[in-house]
């Protein structure tokens, strides 16, 4: 795609969990370009066979309703951006055929922005990317060189790439009036990242970098924690069977694969499945291991993830909260108090405390000299995450605002000022 002269400018968050798209308007003003009247789109693709014979795809909406009205002969692809950085994985096989992750992100920014051809004809695009990718050993040259890959399967070639936080800054920092350092954490469904960065107001407005960091964790990460306290151990998890009359745990492996939503469908694998029926045999409690069949061999977990996501954003408003789901008789119906939850995720809470320290340190900067905080990302919704922030900056320094829209926002500000 060639950029013109005077083009219009596309930010794209491309993220774990949803994806928006913004636009420059002729006044200067940013646009969210919406998908109906909404202004995110699920970062999901669905694949069936249709009745021709040849394989059909949707993606966000669409390819959610396809996989609910047939989950048995559908395939979901979801959290495509968590493998990005991931060299173990190369390719999955979708109705026989190989998909690398180059093509799966390039079918769905496709998908992402078909409605929006003539918004995006000639456009400078600038897309987002996390100062960290997921993963223990994440390698973010890859995680790049893949995203771009993958825009260009999209017909993108000359695309800015940006971080994230720093777009999202680039969006609070149209509020200053006076020079500012500022510390900006945005929080995805798989990344947490933080960027410190100096704002001159302008005009011209003038960004300077001062540091960063960032974490492979996020609100998915407090999804699973959910799933594994509750969940989880009504399908197994912690009991034992027998092997030649000696007990031994049920393989605690599959309950790390099942909390995670973008791993369970590999579970469907018979060779897998096969072990949790030899296992269910000798096991103590052997209906709960039916259950966990059931649930995967039947993928739904989508429907489990949006009861558990939807429990914990009712977490950030009560004191407690109830979990509920159902299917073919699997049963969870349990209230959750939000000082357990804050607990479960203690872990996380720790290492996303730990890399805002990393980010004040790779400044050389105390948290005394940051003058505002911005959050922006579902997660900073929780409590306990604000107070990281609180804690270290006092409550009259930290703001948050744009949860889902503020990094796409910032994405095109980036491409306007050069």
């Amino acid at each position: 795609m060639n950029t013109l002269p005077n083009a219009p400018v596309i930010g794209i968050d491309f993220g774990t969990t949803n994806s928006v798209v913004t636009a420059i308007m002729p006044d200067g003003g940013v646009r969210v370009l919406k998908h109906d009247t909404a202004e995110v789109f699920r970062t999901v693709l669905c694949f069936w066979m249709g009745e021709t014979g040849r394989v059909q795809h949707a993606a966000g909406p669409a390819a959610i309703e396809a996989y609910v009205e047939d989950p048995l002969d559908s395939r979901l692809i979801m959290s495509i951006k968590s493998y990005l950085a991931q060299k173990s994985f190369t390719e999955t096989r979708i109705f026989g055929r190989p998909w690398g992750l180059e093509g799966l992100v390039g079918l769905f920014i496709s998908e992402l922005l078909k409605p929006f051809q003539d918004d995006v004809a000639g456009a400078r695009v600038v897309v987002g990317r996390p100062v960290r990718f997921v993963g223990d050993a994440a390698d973010d040259a890859l995680g790049e060189a893949r995203l771009r890959a993958g825009l260009g399967q999209a017909g993108l070639h000359d695309v800015r790439v940006a971080l994230e936080p720093a777009a999202a800054g680039h969006r609070f920092a149209s509020t200053l009036d006076a020079p500012a350092n500022v510390l900006v954490a945005d929080f995805g469904g798989g990344t947490s990242d933080f960027s410190l960065l100096r704002f001159e107001p302008g005009p011209p407005r003038r960004v300077t970098a001062l540091g960063h960091s960032g974490v492979g964790i996020a609100g998915d990460a407090f999804d699973f924690r959910i799933i594994d306290h509750v969940v989880s151990p009504l399908l197994g998890k912690g009991d034992s069977y027998r092997v030649m009359g000696n007990p031994l745990p049920v393989p605690p492996n599959w309950y790390a694969s099942f909390a995670r939503w973008h791993l369970l469908s590999l579970m469907r694998a018979p060779r897998t499945m096969r072990e949790i029926a030899d296992v269910m045999r000798t096991a103590e409690q052997p209906e709960k291991l039916a259950h966990l069949m059931r649930l995967i061999e039947d993928e739904v977990g989508y429907a489990l993830y949006r009861a558990v996501s939807g429990v914990k954003a009712a977490l950030s408003r009560a004191e407690e909260a109830r979990l509920e789901f159902s299917h073919a008789g699997f049963v969870v119906d349990a209230p959750i108090r939000r000082t357990d939850f804050e607990a479960w995720i203690a872990p996380e809470l720790n290492r996303i405390a730990g890399a805002v320290d990393a980010a004040l340190t790779d400044a050389g900067m105390d948290a005394r000299a940051v003058d505002r905080v911005f959050l922006t990302g579902g997660t900073s919704l929780v409590p306990a995450v604000r107070r990281i922030f609180t804690d270290r900056f006092g409550e009259g320094r930290v703001v948050a605002g744009g949860e889902f829209v503020s990094v796409a926002e910032g994405l095109a500000l980036i491409g306007k000022n050069g």
